[in-house]
Parts: C-alpha cells; structure tokens; sequence
C-alpha cells in the first residue's frame, strides 16, 4: 500500500528536494538537482527502488512532526512504549556537493532505533557497489557516488543489498548522519558539521522568513507557501520548478502522470507578483533574470518549459521499471509539451516584464529589444490554432484563453509605451492590433446564449483558465460576461465546491485533450474562483472558499497539484508551485494589499 501524497513533507536546499514520510522514509531523492536522476525512488515504485528509513526499530507511522517554526527544518517523533525519539532532517545550503543531514535524538526514555538505506542510482535502477573507506559506507556506481557517516559511529552493515545501523539512545543523546553526494571521479568532499549546518538552517530560514511583508490572515499559510516557493527554487540561476517530483498521478491508477520538475512560463506573472508583494525583491529579480535568459532567442522557439538552467531539450522517456505511485503507470521522466505551440506564454512573458518594469526592477538593456521581438511574432501568429494553457494532446485549437493572453503581450507592449515614450515601437500599429485581437476573442470566443467564454472557438466547453479574463485587464470584473462566465465556471466546473480545469469527460466524443477521462480538482483554478468571486463583489463567498482551499494544506502545510474531493485526497505533482503561488496571491487579493505592506 502506497502512503497517500500528503503523507509527504520536503526538505531541500534550493537545488534539489527530499520528500520525508511520516513513517521517517525518505522516499524520494534526486541527485544533485532537481531533474536529476533519483537515488531514491520508493515514491514511485517499492523498497527495492531505493529509500531511507530511521525510527524507532519496529515502529510505523510517526506519533508526530512538523517543521520548525518558519523553517524547512523537519521535526518527526515517535510515542513507543521505551520512550521518545525525534529524527531531524534538513539539506543544508551546500557549498559545492549537495548533504542529506539526519539527526536521530533520544528525548526520554531508552529507544532502540533502525536506520536502513537502500541507494539505487539512475530513477531506482542501479545497485552501486558499496565499500568502507575512512569509517564512511561509499556507494559508487557510474557518474554517482555518495558517502555517509554517523557522528558519533554507530555501528553498520550491509545486508539485502542495503546499509543497515541499529542502536540505543537515552534522554538527551543525539546521532547524526550525513549522507553526501558528489560525481564519482572526484575526491571525497569537504565533510560538513551536521550540528552546526542544524545551527545554521534554522538561522537562515527565520532571517528569510522574516522578510515577509504580509501580515494578514493565515499569515503562518502564507509563509508556509512562500517557504515552500523558495525550496522549488534552483538557487544558481533563479529558476523555479514546478514540482520536486515527476509522475504523481492527477487520478489514482491513470497515465495522467507528467515530470514536472522543469520551469514553466505559465507561472511566471503570478510567481513575479507574489514574490514582489511579499518583499522578495531578490528573488523576483532573479525569477525575471532567469527568465530574459531562457526565453532569449528567436521568438519562434519560444518554449512553453525549460530546465533549471534553461535548458530546451527535455525529451520524454518511459520508466517501465518503475510501477507507478499506487500503480498509476506510466513513470515518465522529461516532457514533450516542451515541443507545443501555446500563445499564452507570450503574454505570460510580456506582462511578466511589463510587471517588473513597473515594480521598480533594475533594468535590462536588451529586455524592451526581445519584447518587441516578440510581438512582431505575434502580429504574424496570433490567429494560429495552438495547444493552449493545459498543454492538451488532442490536437490544436483556437483556444480563447490563448487569445486573450496574446492580447496581454500586445496590451502590456502599448502601455509600457504609452509610459515610456523614449522607447521606439509601433504604437499605433499595436493599438490596432490589440483592437482586432479583442473583437474577435469576444466574437468568437463568446456564446451570448449561455452568456460565457468558451474553452475554444465556436465549442460549448467550460474552462476555468478564463476566471482570470478580469485579473488580466482583459475585461472589467463588472462586465456581464465576466459574471455570466464566473456563474457558469462555477456551475459546471465546480466539484465538491473546488474546481476543475476543463470537462475531461464528453459523451459526444473524444476529450480536447486526447486522453482517457478524470482528474482531481485543479487547486490554483480554485484559487482563480476566489479571486474572480472577490473581483466581481461576491467577497463572502470568495473568503469562504478560500478558507476551505487552505483548510486542505497537509499537517505541514504543503499542496499537491490537485484534490479529490470524493476520495479526500490530494493529486498530483507536490509540492505544486502554481498551487502555493496560487494561495499567496488569493490572500493578498482577499485581504488587502495593506497588510502585505
């Protein structure tokens, strides 16, 4: 029986990220960066995929944990009958190899405690070759290599092709463990002090926490999410994934199961403003850095993802050895929407950069050059069919979301002109131009009998990407249409009172998006819901949701991508960045921009 995905908590250190079980496994691992290879990989198949567990020896379930307060320092700790044992994980900031640091602490009584590691390289395929060197267990199998060692040693043995410790601790005694990675054909690195890295962890943590200018309700929610932002976060270049892990199912037992530990420009204006609200001035600049660098080039290759680094070539590939979280196969590592047509993400571009603009970021003198760029390719392209926000694998259509978010790359290109007319560009021509795209969206993209925007161009369907149409200015939230297409999202999106991305179920054929039916409820749609309800004066029914959004956090505040509202149970990619995001901006929308400072 797999462990539900908000069993999960993550610790990281801002290049890669560990999900922790509250059995004290951590099942998942990838090293040394976020889409690298997974050493350990449980979460997606069994124990012989690889895993680590400390606890108390024959114990489960973990009595209970949470993080330190406004850290990603995570606390878990068993009741048995011998006594109390607390196990404390973290990855400190590296230097220049990535550190697991475990510190195993007996709290009363005596308790007997069992650590077993089971490594296995390349996504829980490879068994490395183990040998003692130095007091240290070394694993070593092609380009990876890892050490670990106990402070003070405990003893160790190998066994079942795994690392096995077991040992005693009274009241106040305390033993960690450091698990270290580096390529193989380097040196062993520099050993770290795993009490001082505690030390140190809980110090940055609470100095960046601190920074947080919001002081509205559920502010611990709040910072919670931010925290959690910043853990996605790949420290060297600024940019975010999406997600720590790939494959968790959007249905249990489905093949709806992606890689989302890449960088996608669909977040990127809400990532942007939320970092700003909140006073991460930094980490916005460092976003939209990421950015200018990534999407650098010939505006035709624009891609809707990159990897950490920028990175283009993400290609797809089938893991069949590993059996799926629940049994929902495929596993997939890499993602060939990178290859889609979606116009959105030029708005998504264009507003980002407009945003920084306006919010004070110091400038970049090539950035008004690629915008410009930009929307030259979008004068030629705009009426093209494309795969849409969703990244669908039914075919391309003329999706009015697309279209609304191209009229925002040419909305935001006319204003930063209006504002900056040191600037050269075709104003006029681009006022016609946003004119003409606007017409048409709400000729074509609009049923007056229903009295709503449709998903696509003369179709019936729901989509509830189209809540943001008043967010984006493309539409006042008092127009009728705007409100006619919140009520219908609402009506016929709404399941268990959140909300769904699209209809994947059509009796009449097949479903936009080429694939077998059922999700979860999206968790930032919702989110968009309480901001559209907010928008259009319904604020007690937009607070009411919101409440019940972030009633669904796990014990340690974490989201996944989607929720089940049948099963009571998250879906999904986690911790999901657009639902974190999603939250942070809800409440800053909900409760003023005051008390966000």
């Amino acid at each position: 029986m797999n462990p539900r995905i908000e069993d999960y908590a993550v610790i990281g250190d801002e290049q890669t990220a560990a999900l922790v079980g509250r059995d004290g496994s951590i099942d998942w691992l990838c090293l040394p960066r976020f889409d690298s290879g997974a050493c350990f990989a449980r979460l997606l198949g069994d124990e012989d995929n690889g895993y680590w567990r400390i606890a108390p020896k024959g114990a489960g379930t973990c009595t209970r944990r949470g993080y330190r307060p406004d850290t990603l320092v995570l606390d878990t700790e068993w009741d048995t009958p011998e006594g109390t044992l607390r196990v404390t994980d973290l990855m400190p900031q590296r230097e220049k190899v990535p550190d697991v640091v475990r510190i195993v602490e007996g709290v009363s009584g005596r308790v007997t405690v069992r650590s077993t590691l089971r490594l296995r390289f390349d996504h829980g395929s490879i068994v490395p070759w183990m040998r003692r060197a130095d007091g240290h267990r070394v694993a070593v199998a092609g380009p990876d290599s890892t050490w670990l060692r106990s402070e003070p040693h405990v003893r160790t043995w190998g066994e079942d092709l795994g690392t096995h410790s077991e040992f005693t601790l009274a009241e106040g005694e305390r033993v960690a463990f450091v698990l270290t990675w580096h390529p193989s054909h380097q040196p062993r690195p520099r050993l770290i002090d795993p009490y001082k890295a505690l030390s140190s962890s809980v110090r940055d943590w609470r100095h960046w926490s601190g920074r947080c200018r919001y002081d509205g309700p559920y502010r611990d929610t709040v910072v919670r999410s931010l925290i959690t932002l910043k853990a996605l976060t790949y420290r060297p270049t600024g940019g975010i994934v999406a997600a720590a892990t790939t494959s968790l199912p959007e249905k249990l037992g489905g093949v709806r199961n992606w890689d989302y530990r890449y960088c996608w420009l669909r977040d990127s204006t809400l990532t942007l403003n939320v970092l700003l609200a909140a006073g991460y001035h930094e980490e916005a600049e460092a976003w939209r850095d990421w950015l200018l660098r990534a999407v650098a080039g010939s505006p035709e290759d624009l891609q809707i993802m990159y990897g950490v680094a920028g990175e283009r070539r993400l290609p797809e590939t089938e893991l069949p050895w590993l059996a799926g979280f629940a049994g929902s196969a495929p596993v997939r590592i890499g993602n060939s929407a990178v290859d889609q047509l979606q116009l959105d993400v030029y708005g998504e571009v264009m507003d980002s950069l407009w945003l920084a603009r306006q919010s004070g970021l110091s400038a970049r003198p090539h950035m008004w050059a690629l915008q410009c760029a930009l929307i030259d390719f979008l004068d030629e392209q705009w009426r093209q069919p494309d795969e849409g926000l969703w990244e669908v694998r039914g075919g391309r259509r003329q999706f009015t979301h697309s279209k609304v978010m191209a009229w925002v790359a040419v909305d935001r290109a006319v204003r930063t002109l209006e504002e900056h007319p040191e600037l050269e560009g075709d104003l006029s021509g681009w006022r016609e131009l946003r004119d003409e795209i606007h017409a048409e969206v709400c000729a074509r993209g609009y049923d007056p009998e229903r009295n709503t925007f449709t998903q696509y161009y003369g179709s019936r369907e729901l989509d509830a990407s189209l809540l943001l149409i008043p967010r984006v200015g493309f539409l006042p939230p008092d127009d009728p249409r705007v409100i006619g297409t919140v009520d219908a999202i609402a009506a016929d999106l709404g399941e268990g009172g959140f909300v769904r991305r699209y209809d994947t179920e059509d009796p009449e054929g097949p479903v936009v998006d080429g694939l077998p039916e059922g999700e979860g409820s999206f968790l930032a749609c919702s989110f968009w819901l309480a901001d559209a309800l907010y928008l259009t004066g319904r604020v007690d029914e937009a607070r009411a949701l919101f409440e019940r959004l972030a009633g669904l956090v796990n014990d340690v505040g974490l989201l996944a991508e989607e929720y089940d509202a049948e099963a009571g149970c998250q879906l999904g990619n986690f911790p999901q960045a657009f639902s974190h995001i999603a939250l942070v901006n809800t409440a800053l929308t909900l409760f003023g921009t005051e008390e966000a400072g």
